[in-house]
């Protein structure tokens, strides 16, 4: 099963690139710890495989203080928690390079669903529907370079069960291409609904000039009755 040859491919591709990552690895850790209070290291419980729990890595990216088991997205103002280097690590997805650590033990696999956190029960029961939760987890998945932060759960959990459904060698190497552009553009990356809340102002932008397109042409249609009924009653003459 491609599961299997996943693992193996996992550790080829982490061993390959150990050059490149591990400097980057070194050089981030001696930043974070530098430049504010707490460990180099995030970690936290995490849904996995079959739904077992493990702990995953992340570079620490906010203050000790901040909380721990809600996603960023839904802090009311998650800039009060984040670090300069955690704004800058988080925009290009670094926060979560020490989840190569995470590959080598088995926890989670390259490409795969995103591990969810052990309070997101919606998410995973979501996943159940398409049996995304049969699946090894992943650094990056379909959902992650298809929207993101931007998902709501519903759509999320589908892109997941697509990715079960249809996974294979030639779709995970398309997702990890797409997953450099995500992480270097920061597409779909919301911090507290800033993306959101943008999105609905271009939505009332876009239905306010569709009122007005719609009155425009209905001013015109009833000039041009107006000229049709003129123009009846002179041939009538």
């Amino acid at each position: 099963m491609y599961i299997h040859v996943k693992r193996i491919l996992d550790i080829v591709f982490v061993v390959a690139t150990a050059p490149l990552w591990l400097p980057l690895m070194l050089i981030l850790s001696i930043i974070v710890k530098t430049t504010s209070k707490g460990a180099v290291f995030f970690t936290q419980k995490r849904f996995g495989r079959h739904k077992k729990f493990f702990v995953i890595y992340k570079f620490r990216s906010m203050y000790v203080d901040a909380p721990k088991d809600v996603p960023t997205h839904l802090l009311d103002n998650p800039q009060a928690f984040i670090t300069p280097i955690g704004r800058f690590l988080r925009r290009l997805s670094l926060d979560e390079l020490p989840q190569i650590i995470n590959i080598l033990k088995g926890d989670i696999t390259l490409i795969g669903p995103r591990p969810a956190l052990w309070n997101q029960d919606d998410l995973i029961a979501e996943r159940d529907k398409y049996g995304a939760n049969d699946i090894p987890v992943g650094l990056t998945g379909l959902a992650q370079v298809s929207g993101r932060d931007e998902l709501p759960i519903n759509i999320k959990a589908a892109y997941d069960g697509e990715y079960a459904k249809n996974m294979n060698f030639l779709l995970d190497v398309k997702i990890l291409f797409r997953t450099v552009f995500t992480a270097v553009s920061g597409s779909g990356l919301v911090e507290g609904g800033v993306t959101i809340v943008e999105e609905v102002i271009i939505t009332e932008e876009e239905l306010l000039i569709d009122e007005t397109n719609e009155s425009n042409e209905s001013e015109e249609l009833q000039k041009t009755e107006e000229l049709k009924e003129l123009e009846e009653a002179k041939a009538d003459d």
